[in-house]
């Protein structure tokens, strides 16, 4: 008899069973790792780190608030969230132990290196006791979890009441001349750009695929309501390349 699930999911637009995700998504970070700050310049064509200041003038942090950065990969939110907040704590939370490493290596790992710690764990079981952080961001991470839903409601559990979470996604543009120019740029730019700067082409591949199977602004915001945040909203980025979801635990 098989312990295996029969439940299946979408890596990219390949269909697999849900327990073999994680592991290809590793897989996937395990192998861009080294290159993941330039492959978001790629990905983005570098407006990302506008994005992500976007994200800091939302969020508006304040000192002294603890923040657990989910799929935080090389530290960039953490590092905007400290400075932003003048002092705090964060912990950066990624599936992918080189991810983490390259994180370690960066000039403001060693600046900050009292106010962050680096976990690897799991977003759909996170290793944290309820009501322990007062912000939780992911940035870029959620459409690679195998299942959404469980990182929000863990999203929900772990912060504290009045607590902030804060999701930075790809999304879908809601005009489709404007989304078939986008994919076309996506699907034919993108992965060869990767084959070109980090010598993988599948990785990226992947990568663009997951965007668009990601569910649409409206969908999501029905999913982060369901985890029970309330005053849920979302601002669209660059018409909604990206977007920017955002709810608090009540």
């Amino acid at each position: 008899m098989s312990n295996t699930s029969d439940n299946t999911t979408h890596f990219g637009f390949e269909t697999v069973r849900e327990e073999e995700k994680a592991g290809r998504v590793q897989g996937v970070f395990n192998s861009v790792a080294s290159k993941y700050d330039i492959m978001n310049d790629v990905m983005s064509v570098g407006i990302h780190r506008v994005w992500k200041d976007a994200m800091m003038d939302w969020l508006a942090p304040r000192p002294g608030q603890r923040l657990l950065d989910v799929a935080g990969g090389t530290g960039d939110i953490s590092f905007r969230f400290l400075k932003r907040a003048g002092h705090g704590h964060s912990t950066v939370l990624d599936l992918t132990r080189p991810m983490l490493k390259e994180g370690r290596k960066r000039a403001e790992a060693a600046q900050m290196a009292g106010s962050l710690d680096w976990v690897t764990g799991d977003a759909m079981k996170l290793p944290f006791k309820d009501n322990t952080f007062d912000v939780y961001t992911i940035s870029f991470g959620i459409r690679n979890v195998t299942r959404p839903q469980e990182a929000l409601n863990e999203a929900y559990r772990v912060l504290r009441p009045g607590g902030r979470l804060m999701v930075l996604e790809f999304s879908q543009l809601p005009n489709d001349g404007l989304q078939k120019l986008y994919d076309l740029y996506s699907f034919n730019v993108i992965p060869r750009m990767g084959q070109m700067i980090a010598g993988d082409y599948d990785s990226y591949q992947y990568l663009v695929e997951s965007i668009r199977n990601f569910p649409d602004q409206e969908t999501f915001l029905g999913m982060v309501k369901q985890a029970g945040f309330e005053n849920a909203k979302y601002r669209n980025l660059s018409m909604g390349i990206a977007c920017l979801h955002s709810g608090w635990k009540i």
